[in-house]
């Protein structure tokens, strides 16, 4: 005969492994010098969001231009991207060069280091819906327990 086996009874209020981790990993980066600097992996995605692109960097700095308003020429593309040059994107444009290669990719570098994390719109609009489902669970549970009270008072 086999042994029954213990249930295992886990406190709401303890922290997982995975959070316990997490929360250690969050501590030590708090207080890593240089945390913030992200100027080398926006260089590396801005790079890759300019070669995956179908487009040609001519087309891009167009683009680019067309959408800001200001001049952005394939010079200026190939500085930032240039291991010799200590040219970056200037952030105004980020978000026509992810436009323009069609990659979010170096948006999300950027959003990432300030601890935001970045979805395309299909996504968020599933993150939005996901959310509202569990605020409706919450106030259903909620209202569930004030009619269990309700009805104790009432005999």
């Amino acid at each position: 005969m086999t042994k029954p086996r213990k249930r295992i009874v886990t406190d709401p209020n303890q922290l997982s492994l995975f959070d316990l981790l997490q929360q250690e990993r969050d501590e030590r980066l708090q207080t890593t010098p240089g945390r913030m600097c992200c100027s080398s992996r926006l260089k590396v995605a801005v790079l890759a969001a300019i070669k995956a692109a179908p487009k040609s960097r001519e087309t891009i700095a167009d683009d680019m231009s067309g959408l800001t308003g200001q001049a952005v020429t394939v010079n200026n593309i190939n500085s930032w991207i240039a291991e010799s040059h200590p040219h970056r994107i200037p952030a105004e444009l980020v978000p026509a060069l992810c436009e323009a290669t069609g990659s979010i990719e170096p948006i999300r570098v950027l959003a990432e280091t300030a601890g935001v994390f970045t979805l395309p719109g299909v996504d968020a609009l599933r993150s939005e819906v996901q959310k509202l489902r569990e605020e409706e669970r919450k106030i259903s549970a909620e209202r569930r327990r004030r009619e269990l009270f309700l009805r104790e008072i009432e005999g």
